[in-house]
């Protein structure tokens, strides 16, 4: 196994196979961050979403994507061309990928794609013992999904903070407060058909017990481009509590509990979860 892989696997409890396989997954996320350092992409774009919050800030939940922001509109951008630098840097510490694009169905400015790799492989990688392996489907994926706004709204700042691991280097993301009213659009704003997200409220939840701060002008930037506020309007503080207030009314809060729980190691952290829990964090909310 390469020494600085063994390094990051280190900091895992992987007593479990699935245990294993989202520490695999945040080491290729990690990895590909790196990759893209190197490549200069962190020049034209911020990191931001669950992935930022659990690598730069500490968040207890596992996350699936890695997601950008340009930082200015560039209708022309293609994130394919960042694609032979990622797969080269991951194989360089042993794993084997590919980048593949996502065509799009609909009209968007977020473009996405697969960093996709056969899951047994690279669980060899970082040397799995073979009863782990037997529980993997044979021919299993695994998927981190990279998306990229390209269209992103006005009104946010930005950061570098640093990771330390495979190597030091620097990521440029979003500062918290922008963060914050990323998330708040997801949760006022995001439309499922016929599903929760559970893992939006999981991160509002843990923004109010450490961050609470959320700019509210980017978020109603946010709102007016997604077609939610009008221009004319205002983010009021009293619009803003009616909105997330009535978003709790429309909860399932069961459902909810049930699409987070893969992602946390303490599932009694959910245990609290009403309308009346939430309504109280939402209170917690300092708007900036």
């Amino acid at each position: 196994m390469n020494e600085a892989v063994a390094r990051m696997l280190a900091r895992y409890e992987t007593r479990t196979v699935d245990h294993r396989v989202q520490a695999l997954r945040e080491i290729l996320q990690e990895i590909a961050l790196l990759g893209l350092w190197r490549s200069k992409f962190f020049d034209k774009a911020a990191f931001y979403g669950g992935t930022s919050l659990r690598l730069l800030y500490g968040l207890d939940r596992f996350s699936e994507d890695l997601d950008f922001s340009l930082l200015k509109p560039t209708p022309g951008f293609d994130l394919r061309q960042y694609a032979n630098a990622l797969e080269r840097e991951i194989a360089s510490f042993g794993f084997q990928v590919r980048l593949e694009k996502k065509q799009k169905t609909a009209e968007s400015k977020v473009q996405s794609a697969f960093l996709k790799a056969d899951t047994v492989r690279q669980l060899i990688e970082i040397e799995t013992a073979e009863p782990f392996l037997r529980k993997i489907p044979h021919g299993q994926i695994i998927k981190i999904r990279l998306e990229i706004d390209t269209d992103p709204p006005p009104g946010f700042a930005t950061e570098n903070k640093f990771l330390l691991h495979p190597i030091p280097f620097g990521v440029r993301t979003y500062v918290l407060p922008d963060l914050f009213a990323g998330k708040m659009h997801a949760v006022l704003c995001r439309r499922w058909k016929n599903r929760v997200k559970g893992r939006d409220w999981y991160d509002l939840v843990w923004y109010a017990a450490n961050y609470p701060k959320l700019h509210a002008m980017h978020l109603a930037e946010r709102m007016i481009q997604s077609g939610d506020l009008d221009p004319a309007d205002s983010l009021t503080p009293d619009r803003f509590f009616s909105l997330a207030n009535a978003a709790v009314d429309q909860l399932d809060v069961a459902m909810a509990r049930k699409e987070v729980e893969p992602f946390v190691k303490n599932a009694q952290a959910l245990h609290a979860w009403s309308p009346v829990f939430f309504r109280d964090i939402l209170h917690r909310i300092v708007l900036v």
